[in-house]
C-alpha cells in the first residue's frame, strides 16, 4: 500500500509554504492545497492514520473523510447527483368533476368521465438509496469550498430496485468533450467550461427530466428555473461552493452519498418559487406546485418537499438534501445565487394563467363582477335602505295629506252638498217616488238602481229572460249544460302528469336547454351519483368527534363489500355496480371514497394502517401509495367533510360517491338498467347499511339519482288523504251556509240546502275535470300543480257564485212567484258574477304567453275551468235552485226529495223566505255603522296603505329559489341527505365553458384566443377563467380550468420529448413507460424494453411559433386522445378528455364543441346557485363579444335555475297582465274608469301584502309562488268585484251604497269565499309534505285574510270616502207573463 510508504508527508513545513502561497485564514483551504500536490500517484491511495490523527486537531472544521481514490479517472472525491424524478402515477382529473357532488346540488341529473391516469412525476432528487445492510456514516465533514472543484462525482453502484447510486467523490471539475458539451448546453445552458458530471450521471438527469417537463413547459421561465436548479446541483463545475456531502453510506465497499447541504441564497430560493407558484396542471384542475412540491405556501415549504428522504422503493430522493439559505461569511461557502427568470420575462413568455402577476395581466380586460350594493341611509346609529326610507318619507306625507283632507272635509262638508237630500230607504221608496207613488205592476226592477253602463243594460235584461226560461225550463237546461263538461271529460282517456323538472320549469326555446341540449348530443351527459355521508354526531353542543378511526375505516369497508355485492335484476339479467360504473379506462369503477388510499382493499388497510390514510390526506397527488384503484389522485375534500380549514384528520363525515354512467333519454328506456340497480342499493342502505352504521353511533344519509323523482312521486300521494278531507270540510260547510235558518227543528230538514251544496261542488269538480280532459284531449300533460291548486281556485270561485245566487233569491220578496224571484235575483247579480268571471278568465287567458310550462299550463287550465264553471253555475246550478225550491215549497226532505213532511212542520217555513242571514245582519247591523265612523276610516286608510308600502319594502327581500328539502316529504330521507350536504359538502358543481365552431387551422387566431401557455393572448378564454377563479367571491369560480388545447399544445412540443414520439414509418410511438412497444403494422414487439427507434414528432423548425399547422394539428389530435398518461408523459388525453370534445367533422379544420372544465365554489343556499350562474353567463357573454366566438357556460343545475334569472320579470309580467286585464275589463263592462281604478288599486295592493307576507315567512319566489300569486288575483277579483257593483247599483250616497253593498254582496263573499276557504285551508296544515305547508296553507291562508280585510273593511271605506257617483236609469219593463206549469 503506497499510501503507508507515502505518508503524505504533511509536515509543517508544506504547510507554511502554502500559507504563504495562498494566504487565507481558511486552514481547509491550505490542507486541500496540499493535498492536491502530494496526491499524484497512481493505483490506489489511502490516507494514512497518521494523516487522520493529524487533521482531527484542525479547530474550525471537521476532517475530511477517508476516500478511496483511483488516479487516472475524472473522479473527484464525490459522489454523482443523479437527478431523478420519482415516478408517481396520478390520475388526469375525471372529466365530469370531483365526486363529492349533488344533484340536484343537483339538483340535477347528468353523466361524466373521469380523467385517465396521468402520470404525475415529483420533481424529486433520486440520489440513491443504501441497500439494506449498507453500513452508514453520519459525520459532518465536508470538501472544502473551491472553485472549480466537486462535491460528489460518479456512479459507484446500483441499487436494489436498479436505479443508480452516485459516488461520494471530491475532484476537480472535469473538461467535456465537444459531443457531450453540446448535450450538455441543450439542457443546462448555464454550465459551461469543466462539469462535475459524467455522460452517465448526464444521461439519467436527462431521462429524468422528462417527467417535469409536462408539468411546465407551459410556463417557459418556471421550467428553466427548475432545471437549472437541478443542473447546477448535479454539473456546476463549482458545485464544492454550495453542495456538502454530509453523510455517506457504504454499499459493496463503495461510498455513496447519504446526505447533503445545498446552499442556496433566500432571494434565489424566493424568486426561483415565485416563478412557479402559479403554473397550472390543467389536467387536475389545480397547480402543478400542488405535485411538483406537495401544495407548497412558500419557497422554504417547497425545498422541503423537494428533499425529504424516501423509503426504498417509492419515489423522492434517496437521502436527504438539506436546503440551507442561511450561512455566515466565515464558512468559505458561496451559496448559489444563479440568474432567476422571472416569469414575466417577455422572452420566456409565460402565459397569465401561470404568471398573473406579469406586467401584461396585471389587470383583466373584462369588468370584475361585483355583488350589488344597495344604497343606504344613515341617521345616526340606524342605518335604512333608500328605498325604505324614501317609502317611509312618502307614507308620512301621504299620512299628512289624508289627515288634512278629513279635517277640511269636517268643516266644509255640508258646504259642498248644500243640496243633499235624505235618500229613499229602499227601492219601492225611489220606484214610488218617481212614478207618482205607485209601483208598476208590469214592470222589475233592474238591480234597485243601475250604472248607465249600455252593456249591463242588455247584461241585466238577457239574465232576467235567461232566468224565466231556466225556471220554465230547467230539465233541458241541466241537462244541455252538463252535456258539454262530460262530453270534456271523454278527453281524460289521454291524461298524463308531466313530472319530469325540466318540462315543468324550462321553456322548451330557453337558453339553458338549447344548451343542454347541445352538450349532451355533442359531448357527453353527465353522470348519475349514488352517495353515501357517513358522520358522527356532537353531544352535549360539542364540536363532533372525528370519524377518522380504526373501528369507522373498518366498517367502511363491510359497507363497500355489501355495496359491491350488490346484484339487481332487470330484465331477466343480474345488474351489478361493475356492469354500471363510471370507468375511465375501461378498468376500475371511479369511485370516490377514503378507502381509495388503501385501493379498496382490506389486506393493505391491514398492512399499512390509519397513518396511512393520514399520510395521503397530505400527500394525496405525490405518493404512488394514495393513487386510487382507477390511477387517479382522490382529493381528501371530496372524500371528507366537516373539517376545519385544510385539517383532514380532523373530518366529521366520511363522502362515499359511486359515479355511473349516464344516457341521453330518448325512449325513457335508456337508464333503466341504471335505475333498477339504484332501488335495489336504496333498499340495501335502508335494510342493511343503516342498522350497521347507527350500531355505531354515527349517523347516514344517502341518495341515488333517481331518489328525486322517486319521493316527488310518493308526495303526490303521501297527501292525498289530507287534500281529500280539506275538501270534504269545504263541502260540508259550503252545505251549511247555502241552507235557511230555519224556526222550527222540524222544518230543517226541508229548509236545509245540502244536495244543492253537494250539486254545486259536483257542478264544480266537472268544469274542473272538463278543463284537464279538454286540454288532455289536444295533448297538453297536466302538472301535480294544477291538481292541487286548480281546484282549489274553481271551489273559490264556485262557492263564491253559488252562495251570491242563493242568496239573492232568499232576498226576493215573499209574494212573488219562484220565476220572477228567479230572473230578478239573476238581473241583480249576474252581471256582477260575469264581470267577475270575464274578469277572471281573461286574465289567466293572456297569462298564458309566460313561458314557463308550469305556470303557462297553469294558466290554460284555469282560464277553461273558471268559464267552464261559469257557465255551469248560470244554467245548471240556476236549474238546481228551481228544484231545490220547488222541493222546499212542496216540503220536500232534503237529500230525500221523495220523502215530505207534514203540512203543519212547513208552515212556519213561509215558503221558504227568511229574514236576512246572521251573517248579513252582522254585515247591516254592526260592520257596517262600525266602518261609518270618521275616525275608523282615518285608521284603516293608515293601516292599509302603511302595509302596503311596508309590502313593497319587503317583497323586494324576496329570494328567488326552491328549496328542495321543502318540496319532499318531511319524512323522506332526502332532507338528512340535503342538511348533510349543506353542512359537510367543500366542492362545488363542475362547470364547463363551451366553445362552439373552435377553428383550429393555422389562419385563425382561435387557439391563442383559447390556450393559456406560452405564447397565448392575454386576454384568452382560458387565461381569463384563472383570473376569474383568483375571485371566486364574485365569480364563484374555484379553479383554473382543465383545458384539453394547453395539454395538446404541451404534448406535441418538442421539449415534451417523452409525449408525441413516432416510428420511423410514421406511426406512433408510446412512452418508455407503456410497454409494450410495439409499432403499428408491424410484426416486430418489444414486450418489456423501451423503443429504442423513435423520435418526436416535431422539431421546433416543424412548428411556427411553437403552434402545429392544421395538418399537423389535424393528425395529431387522435393520438393525443388515444394517448395514456403515465410517468414519461402526464399530458396523455385518454380518460381525461375523451369526452372534452366533438370530433365529428373536424377534419374541416373545426371542432364543433370543445369544452374547459373548472368547477364553482360550494353552493349552499339557493341564491348561490343563481349568483353563480347569473356570474358565469356574464363572463361567458363578455367573452364571447370580445373573442368574437360562441362561448356558453354548463353545469348540471343551470336548467332547474335558468327560471330564477327572470323569476322577478315573470312574476311581474304575470301579475301586470292579469291586472291590467282585470282593468280593462271593468271599465269595458261598468264604463266607469273611476270604480275600474278603484278595483285596479286594491287588487294591486293585496298582492303587494301577499307578496310581503311572503318575505316575512321566507317564502321564495318561484313557480309555485307565482302561480299562487296570479291564482290570488282571481281570489281577489271575488272579493272586490262584487261589492264594487253592488255599490255602484245601489240607491243613496256614499256612505249608504257602501253599508248596501255590506248587507247583501259582503255577507255572500264572507260565507262563500273567507270561511269556506279558511276551514279547507287550516287542514292543509297538518300535511306531510312541506311544500302544502308553506305554499298552500300559509299562502292560502295569508291570501284569504288579505282579500277578507281588503274587500270588506278597505274597500269599503274607499268607496264610502271617494267611490264613484250614483247613476240610475228607468226600470225596464216586461209584460206580464203567467207562471209556469212545468213540473218536475
Amino acid at each position: 500500500m503506497w499510501c503507508l510508504e507515502l505518508d503524505l508527508q504533511l509536515d509543517n513545513d508544506q504547510i507554511d509554504a502554502h500559507m504563504k502561497a495562498h494566504p487565507t485564514n481558511d486552514m481547509r483551504g491550505v490542507i486541500a492545497a496540499a493535498l492536491e500536490d502530494a496526491v499524484d500517484c497512481a493505483g490506489w491511495i489511502a490516507p494514512c492514520p497518521s494523516y487522520f490523527s493529524w487533521l482531527q486537531i484542525l479547530p474550525s472544521e471537521s476532517p475530511i473523510r477517508p476516500q478511496r481514490h483511483r488516479t487516472g479517472t475524472v473522479s473527484n472525491l464525490r459522489p454523482l447527483t443523479s437527478l431523478r424524478f420519482g415516478a408517481l402515477r396520478a390520475s388526469a382529473a375525471r372529466d365530469r368533476g370531483e365526486m363529492g357532488l349533488v344533484g340536484r346540488r343537483r339538483g340535477a341529473p347528468g353523466g361524466a368521465v373521469f380523467a385517465a391516469a396521468a402520470a404525475v412525476a415529483l420533481m424529486q432528487i433520486v440520489l440513491l438509496v443504501t441497500p439494506t445492510g449498507a453500513q452508514q456514516s453520519n459525520g459532518t465533514s465536508r470538501v472544502v469550498p473551491a472553485e472549480g472543484y466537486c462535491s460528489m462525482y460518479g456512479i459507484c453502484a446500483h441499487r436494489s430496485d436498479g436505479k443508480v447510486l452516485n459516488c461520494a467523490n471530491s475532484t476537480k471539475a472535469v473538461k467535456p468533450d465537444t459531443l457531450f458539451s453540446t448535450r450538455i448546453q441543450s439542457l443546462c445552458p448555464t454550465i459551461t467550461g469543466d462539469v462535475c458530471c459524467t455522460v452517465d450521471q448526464f444521461d439519467t438527469l436527462h431521462q429524468q427530466v422528462q417527467q417535469a417537463v409536462p408539468f411546465l413547459v407551459g410556463c417557459p421561465a418556471c421550467l428553466r428555473n427548475f432545471l437549472n436548479l437541478f443542473c447546477e446541483m448535479s454539473c456546476s463545475p463549482n458545485q464544492s461552493l454550495f453542495v456538502n456531502v454530509n453523510s455517506v453510506k457504504q454499499v459493496n465497499n463503495t461510498t455513496t452519498v447519504d446526505g447533503i447541504d445545498y446552499y442556496i441564497t433566500s432571494n434565489y430560493g424566493e424568486e426561483l418559487y415565485n416563478s412557479c407558484k402559479e403554473v397550472k396542471f390543467g389536467t387536475l384542475n389545480t397547480r402543478a406546485m400542488d405535485f411538483l412540491g406537495g401544495g407548497a405556501k412558500s419557497y422554504k415549504e417547497w425545498l422541503a418537499f423537494l428533499g425529504r428522504q424516501a423509503n426504498p422503493n417509492e419515489p423522492g430522493s434517496p437521502y436527504l438534501i438539506t436546503y440551507r439559505p442561511d450561512l455566515s461569511d466565515s464558512s468559505g461557502v458561496k451559496p448559489l445565487n444563479a440568474t432567476v427568470y422571472s416569469c414575466g420575462d417577455p422572452s420566456l413568455g409565460c402565459s397569465c394563467g401561470d404568471c398573473p402577476s406579469s406586467s401584461v395581466c396585471t389587470g383583466s380586460l373584462l369588468p370584475q363582477l361585483q355583488t350589488e350594493s344597495s344604497c343606504s341611509v344613515k341617521m345616526g346609529s340606524l342605518k335604512a335602505k333608500c328605498l325604505d326610507f324614501s317609502l317611509v318619507v312618502v307614507y308620512l306625507v301621504l299620512l299628512c295629506a289624508i289627515l288634512l283632507w278629513g279635517l277640511l272635509y269636517r268643516t266644509r262638508g255640508r258646504k259642498s252638498f248644500p243640496t243633499q237630500t235624505k235618500p229613499p230607504k229602499n227601492a219601492d221608496d225611489k220606484l214610488r217616488s218617481n212614478n207618482n207613488g205607485n209601483v208598476p205592476e208590469n214592470s222589475v226592477q233592474v238591480s234597485r238602481a243601475a250604472s248607465s253602463s249600455i252593456i249591463q243594460t242588455y247584461m241585466s235584461t238577457f239574465f232576467r229572460r235567461h232566468g224565466i226560461f231556466v225556471t220554465r225550463h230547467p230539465l233541458l237546461v241541466l241537462s244541455a249544460s252538463l252535456l258539454v263538461p262530460i262530453l270534456l271529460c271523454i278527453g281524460l282517456i289521454h291524461f298524463k302528469v308531466e313530472t319530469r323538472p325540466e318540462k315543468l320549469w324550462v321553456s322548451p326555446g330557453s337558453q339553458t336547454a338549447d344548451e343542454k341540449q347541445y352538450f349532451d348530443s355533442h359531448l357527453a351527459p353527465f353522470y348519475r351519483i349514488e352517495q353515501l355521508v357517513l358522520a358522527t354526531s356532537a353531544s352535549d353542543q360539542s364540536e363532533a368527534p372525528t370519524i377518522v378511526n380504526d373501528n369507522n375505516l373498518k366498517l367502511l369497508f363491510q359497507i363497500q363489500k355489501k355495496i359491491d355485492d350488490l346484484r339487481a335484476i332487470y330484465s331477466g339479467s343480474v345488474v351489478s355496480l361493475a356492469d354500471i360504473c363510471l370507468k375511465p379506462l375501461s378498468t376500475d369503477c371511479a369511485t370516490q371514497s377514503v378507502l381509495q388510499y388503501f385501493q379498496l382493499d382490506p389486506k393493505n388497510y391491514e398492512d399499512l394502517g390509519i397513518d396511512h390514510a393520514k399520510f395521503c390526506f397530505q400527500h394525496y397527488s405525490s405518493d404512488v401509495t394514495c393513487l386510487s384503484t382507477f390511477q387517479s389522485p382522490v382529493d381528501p375534500s371530496t372524500v371528507l367533510g366537516g373539517f376545519p380549514g385544510s385539517n383532514f384528520t380532523e373530518a366529521s363525515a366520511f363522502v362515499i360517491t359511486y359515479p355511473v354512467n349516464n344516457k341521453v333519454e330518448k325512449t325513457g328506456q335508456e337508464n333503466e338498467k341504471a335505475m333498477a340497480w339504484e332501488r335495489a342499493y336504496i333498499n340495501l342502505v335502508k335494510e342493511e347499511i343503516l342498522p350497521m352504521v347507527l350500531a355505531q353511533n354515527l349517523t347516514l344519509s344517502f341518495s341515488s339519482e333517481s331518489s328525486i323523482k322517486d319521493e316527488l312521486h310518493r308526495e303526490s300521494t303521501a297527501d292525498a288523504i289530507t287534500i281529500v278531507i280539506s275538501y270534504i270540510v269545504m263541502f260540508a260547510y259550503i252545505s251549511f251556509t247555502l241552507g235557511d235558518r230555519p224556526p222550527h227543528f222540524s222544518s230543517l230538514f226541508v229548509s236545509s240546502k245540502v244536495l244543492l251544496g253537494l250539486s254545486g261542488v259536483v257542478l264544480v269538480m266537472l268544469s274542473v275535470l272538463g278543463s284537464v280532459g279538454f286540454f288532455s284531449a289536444i295533448g297538453v300533460k297536466s302538472t301535480l300543480i294544477i291538481m292541487e291548486v286548480i281546484p282549489f281556485l274553481v271551489l273559490a270561485v264556485g262557492v263564491d257564485n253559488m252562495c251570491i245566487l242563493v242568496h239573492a233569491v232568499k232576498r226576493q220578496p215573499d209574494g212573488l212567484v219562484l220565476e220572477e224571484r228567479i230572473s230578478n235575483a239573476l238581473m241583480e247579480v249576474g252581471p256582477s258574477i260575469t264581470l267577475a268571471s270575464l274578469a277572471e278568465v281573461l286574465a289567466f287567458s293572456v297569462s298564458a304567453i309566460n313561458p314557463m310550462p308550469a305556470t303557462r299550463v297553469f294558466s290554460m287550465f284555469a282560464a277553461m275551468a273558471v268559464l267552464l264553471d261559469f257557465l255551469l253555475q248560470v244554467t245548471a246550478f240556476v236549474a238546481l235552485i228551481v228544484y231545490d225550491f220547488r222541493r222546499a215549497e212542496d216540503g220536500r226532505i232534503d237529500c230525500v226529495p221523495c220523502a215530505r213532511l207534514s203540512s203543519s212542520a212547513v208552515a212556519g217555513d213561509n215558503g221558504g223566505h227568511q229574514g236576512l242571514h246572521l251573517v248579513a245582519r252582522y254585515m247591516k247591523d254592526v260592520h257596517g255603522p262600525i266602518l261609518g265612523y270618521r275616525a275608523v276610516k282615518f285608521i284603516v286608510i293608515a293601516v292599509f296603505v302603511g302595509f302596503a308600502f311596508a309590502s313593497i319594502a319587503m317583497s323586494t327581500r324576496l329570494q328567488p329559489g326552491l328549496e328542495q328539502k321543502i318540496v319532499l316529504p318531511r319524512d323522506s330521507y332526502l332532507q338528512g341527505y340535503f342538511n348533510d350536504l349543506e353542512k359537510y359538502l367543500k366542492v362545488g358543481p363542475p362547470l364547463y365553458f363551451v366553445v362552439k365552431d373552435f377553428n383550429y387551422s393555422s389562419a385563425s387566431e382561435n387557439t391563442n384566443q383559447i390556450c393559456s401557455i406560452n405564447q397565448c393572448n392575454s386576454n384568452s378564454l382560458l387565461n381569463e377563467i384563472a383570473r376569474q377563479s383568483l375571485s371566486p367571491e364574485t365569480s364563484y369560480i374555484a379553479k383554473p380550468a382543465a383545458s384539453w388545447l394547453d395539454d395538446f399544445l404541451v404534448w406535441m412540443s418538442p421539449e415534451a420529448f417523452g409525449c408525441c414520439r413516432k416510428f420511423v414509418n410514421g406511426n406512433y410511438c408510446p412512452p418508455d413507460d407503456q410497454p409494450p412497444c410495439c409499432e403499428k403494422d408491424s410484426g416486430s414487439c418489444n414486450p418489456n424494453g423501451a423503443c429504442n427507434n423513435c423520435t418526436t414528432c416535431f422539431l421546433h423548425s416543424d412548428l411556427h411559433n411553437g403552434r402545429p399547422s392544421t395538418t399537423q394539428f389535424k393528425e395529431k389530435l387522435p393520438w393525443f386522445l388515444d394517448a395514456l398518461p403515465s410517468s414519461d408523459c402526464s399530458k396523455g388525453g385518454k380518460g381525461a378528455y375523451s369526452t372534452s370534445l366533438d370530433l365529428s367533422g373536424y377534419e374541416n379544420g373545426i371542432i364543433e364543441a370543445s369544452a374547459f372544465r373548472t368547477y364553482h365554489t360550494p353552493l349552499n343556499k339557493q341564491t348561490d346557485y343563481v349568483n353563480s350562474m347569473r356570474a358565469a353567463r356574464d363572463f361567458s357573454s363578455q367573452m364571447s363579444k370580445d373573442l368574437q366566438m360562441q362561448i356558453f357556460p354548463y353545469s348540471v343545475f343551470y336548467i332547474f335555475f335558468e327560471q330564477y334569472l327572470s323569476v322577478w320579470k315573470t312574476a311581474i309580467m304575470n301579475i301586470c297582465v292579469c291586472l291590467g286585464t282585470v282593468f280593462i275589463v271593468c271599465f269595458v263592462v261598468t264604463s266607469s274608469l273611476w270604480a275600474s281604478a278603484i278595483i285596479l288599486i286594491v287588487l294591486a295592493m293585496i298582492v303587494l301584502d301577499l307578496m310581503g307576507v311572503m318575505a316575512v315567512l321566507g317564502i321564495q319566489l318561484n313557480a309555485i309562488s307565482i302561480v299562487n300569486l296570479v291564482m290570488s288575483i282571481g281570489i281577489a277579483v271575488e272579493f272586490c268585484v262584487h261589492i264594487t257593483h253592488a255599490f255602484m247599483t245601489g240607491i243613496g250616497d256614499r256612505e249608504n251604497r257602501a253599508r248596501q253593498a255590506l248587507s247583501t254582496m259582503g255577507a255572500s263573499v264572507f260565507s262563500g269565499i273567507t270561511l269556506t276557504k279558511l276551514v279547507g285551508v287550516i287542514v292543509l296544515r297538518f300535511a306531510k309534505s312541506e311544500v302544502f305547508v308553506v305554499y298552500y296553507f300559509q299562502m292560502y291562508l295569508a291570501l284569504v285574510l288579505i282579500g277578507f280585510l281588503h274587500g270588506l273593511i278597505f274597500l269599503p271605506v274607499v268607496l264610502s270616502l271617494c267611490g264613484p257617483p250614483q247613476k240610475t236609469m228607468k226600470p225596464i219593463e216586461q209584460s206580464q207573463t203567467p207562471p209556469s206549469n212545468e213540473q218536475t
